[in-house]
């Protein structure tokens, strides 16, 4: 059909337009110049073609990095929100421990009252409690037993008063050391949350910032190469004139429609994953514990937009900001999920996950890849950590939350940077 429709255009020209005259006839010298300035050309494409795949490698690689940076900027927040409700049970600790301070207090006060009421006894008696005239001013021996048996007693509170004195005051020494101590445990634990986030932030921007230059010089590169091949198009027709336009034009052709036959196929995959329009999902069934209903409230969402920090247990919610790639898309307008929070959707009826694909890639039992089966959830990253979940369904097939700028979809697993275990946590 390419070839039928090439000779229909080529007659169509030819019945339309006066019959041109004889080309000139050029000499060997300029054949021979005409064929070094399309060689020339066409060094200048492949070695353009050759720094842009190089290119378009580093920022693939780039984008890893910032997906790695947002997925450890969940990480701060994850940690940051743990420190923070870690400083509010000390500080709940340390008002404890203050009213357990201030009773004891109260218990030093008493016992500083009871060595008073001794004293004061102590005075009534005439003189010391315990001295030989205590003894010699009784009336009768009947008194004077009384009066011994009252001297014990009193010598007997003196101790215990003396005895809870100094255990009050070490009390109070305890609790005013546990409440500083409650203390200096929140704000070292809200300072190092606190410093990792920052950390994480400013990690992240330097990532934003050199993915934003590398796609700047592949812009450059694309325009650079766009340039040279028109050139080389314009010094091949010179030196081939109609058939060499025709044979570009059904390389062209060869290639158009294999980009065609792939996107009817991931069409076909994606309907087939589907089986209902797109932007359209069926409504989740109840959250279950089977692999089955983890699956199946996962693909209730397909055709959900991305949005980085979005997704609970309950659903797709608001993204929040990056100050980044996702601030660009406009994740933070966005109701959807990222992939860490579609995993947190679809196993709500297993466990509670947490909203960092580090910590889901521990959070069960994990087996090689070579196991990995329906329901299992698959990781990439390297040694710098996790950036990316999905949930396998069997058949080479996963479902994801991909990157901003993209909706929940079914695609063929990837297997560049695939961390070697699977997560199961159901089976």
């Amino acid at each position: 059909m390419s070839t039928l429709a090439l000779v229909i255009l080529f007659g169509a020209a030819g019945t339309s337009l006066a019959v041109p005259p004889p080309p000139p006839n050029p000499s060997d010298s300029e054949i021979d110049s005409s064929k070094a300035d399309a060689n020339a050309k066409a060094g200048e494409v492949g070695r353009l073609t050759n720094q842009l795949a190089q290119a378009e490698q580093k920022l693939a690689q780039l984008q890893d990095d910032v997906e790695l940076k947002q997925e450890e900027a969940n990480k701060a927040l994850v940690d940051l929100q743990t420190a923070q409700d870690a400083a509010a049970q000390a500080e709940n600790d340390a008002k404890a421990a203050r009213a357990e301070a201030d009773a004891a207090s109260g218990a030093i006060e008493k016992a500083r009252a009871d060595l008073r009421t001794f004293a004061a006894a102590s005075f009534q008696q005439g003189s010391t409690v315990g001295s030989l005239s205590a003894y010699l001013s009784a009336d009768s021996p009947k008194d004077m037993l009384a009066r011994a048996q009252l001297l014990d007693a009193v010598g007997g509170d003196r101790l215990n008063a003396l005895d809870r004195l100094q255990q009050a005051q070490t009390e109070k020494a305890n609790k005013d050391a546990a409440a500083r101590k409650a203390a200096e445990i929140a704000q070292q634990k809200q300072d190092a949350a606190r410093e990792a986030k920052e950390g994480a932030d400013a990690a992240q921007a330097a990532a934003v910032r050199a993915q934003t230059a590398q796609s700047a010089q592949n812009t450059r590169l694309e325009q650079d190469k766009s340039a040279v091949e028109q050139q080389l198009y314009a010094a091949q027709a010179k030196v081939s004139g109609l058939q060499g336009q025709r044979q570009r034009y059904q390389d062209w052709l060869a290639q158009k429609q294999r980009e065609d036959e792939e996107r009817a196929r991931q069409a076909a995959l994606a309907a087939a994953g589907r089986g209902r329009p797109a932007g359209n999902p069926a409504p989740a069934g109840p959250a279950g514990s089977s692999i089955e209903a983890v699956i199946a409230r996962a693909l209730s969402r397909l055709g959900t937009p991305y949005a980085w920090g979005g997704g609970n247990a309950s659903g797709p919610t608001r993204g929040i900001r990056d100050g980044g790639v996702a601030d660009m898309y406009g994740d933070y307008n966005k109701i959807g999920f990222d992939c860490s929070g579609l995993m947190i959707y679809a196993f709500a009826g297993v466990r509670a996950l947490p909203h960092y694909s580090g910590y889901q890639y521990t959070a069960g039992r994990q087996v090689p890849l070579s196991q990995m089966r329906r329901g299992d959830m698959l990781f990439w990253g390297g040694p710098g950590g996790i950036h990316h979940v999905a949930l396998y369904l069997g058949n080479g097939q996963m479902v994801e939350a991909p990157q901003s700028g993209l909706r929940v979809r079914v695609a063929p697993v990837r297997y560049g940077g695939i961390m070697p275990y699977a997560t199961r946590l159901v089976g």
